[in-house]
């Protein structure tokens, strides 16, 4: 590593994920060696599976400092960067879109605020967002604020994949089928201490954008998961189990009242009211036999991989 400062800097791997990228990798990794100094770094493209000349681009570039991981076929953006961790091997991890949108001159910048702030996070805010108002922005703004108020993480640029990560931390995020837009959640769920910046953002010139409107349904399915990760993770049975239990005392309020009139001498069969209480205890049952499971396999999931439900930062002795 470069000593140049007096201090010896972290090393530092720079993840990008590319999917027919080819016109932007050249001046994107020109981009890249202009903007960081003083630090010994490690530039990882992981080609999701391009059909365009992105991979050639990449081995073209002839840089020692660059791994290529090639995909058999496209697997998305959190697969991506899942691989991209875990064959990085810097104390810091950053990662970044490969679309000449995010800036590398930012990097040094965050960097810096996660050494001496000793932040296990530091994520990037788009200030003035070079992208469509109506089917990019609005969208965005509405989906932040719904991620922000159930998951109770506020950041505010959910979608920036500009991102500085302690590299323990990344390697135990789990970033499993979409869960790239909820990494603050999921670092939150590890006990991160979580930051955020103004990063500077530009408009796409080459290519065309692999997101669309279309992706507003799949952020909404995957909130219910972050919701209930975040809430419930360790104890399922308080949410199962508490809708269970207001079910099944709802359905058995109606069905005594019922019950009452059936042997008053009045004729019951057919009631809207009387079908909803037996639907109301059947459900609470189930609910309650589904929380019961959910307990069983947590224990299953903590226990057979050893795993403890809490995270140490550090211990301290003197």
């Amino acid at each position: 590593m470069n000593q140049t400062t007096g201090t010896m800097p972290p090393g530092l791997s720079i993840i990008i994920c590319v999917y027919n990228e080819e016109p932007n990798i050249r001046p994107l990794h020109k981009w890249i060696n202009e903007s960081i100094h003083n630090i010994d770094y490690e530039v990882i493209y992981v080609d999701d599976g391009s059909t365009d000349r992105t991979r050639q681009e990449i081995i073209a570039l002839n840089d020692p400092r660059v791994k290529l991981v090639e995909f058999r076929k496209n697997y998305g953006q959190s697969s991506a960067l899942f691989a991209g961790i875990e064959i990085a091997r810097g104390e810091y991890l950053v990662t970044m879109d490969g679309d000449l949108q995010n800036d590398p001159s930012d990097i040094p910048m965050m960097l810096d605020i996660a050494i001496k702030g000793d932040w296990d996070l530091v994520a990037g805010v788009r200030k003035n967002r070079q992208d469509g108002m109506f089917f990019r922005k609005i969208p965005s703004k509405i989906a932040n604020a719904i991620i922000r108020k159930s998951t109770n993480v506020h950041i505010k640029d959910y979608g920036c994949t500009l991102k500085v990560f302690k590299g323990d931390l990344a390697k135990n995020l789990g970033l499993y089928g979409e869960l790239h837009r909820f990494i603050p959640v999921l670092a939150s769920l590890e006990g991160a201490r979580i930051t955020q910046v103004d990063v500077k953002h530009h408009a796409r010139e080459f290519g065309k954008s692999k997101y669309g409107i279309n992706r507003t349904l799949k952020v909404m399915s995957d909130l219910l998961l972050m919701v209930f990760f975040k809430k419930y993770m360790q104890k399922p049975m308080h949410l199962f189990g508490g809708i269970g239990l207001l079910c099944l005392m709802i359905g058995s309020i109606i069905n005594v009242y019922f019950l009452a009139l059936k042997l008053a001498g009045n004729e019951i069969w057919g009631k809207p009211m009387l079908l909803l209480g037996i639907l109301l205890l059947l459900a609470g049952i189930q609910l309650i036999t589904i929380g019961i499971m959910a307990e069983l396999l947590m224990r299953t999931y903590y226990e057979s991989q050893q795993k403890r439900p809490y995270q140490i930062r550090k211990v301290h002795t003197f």
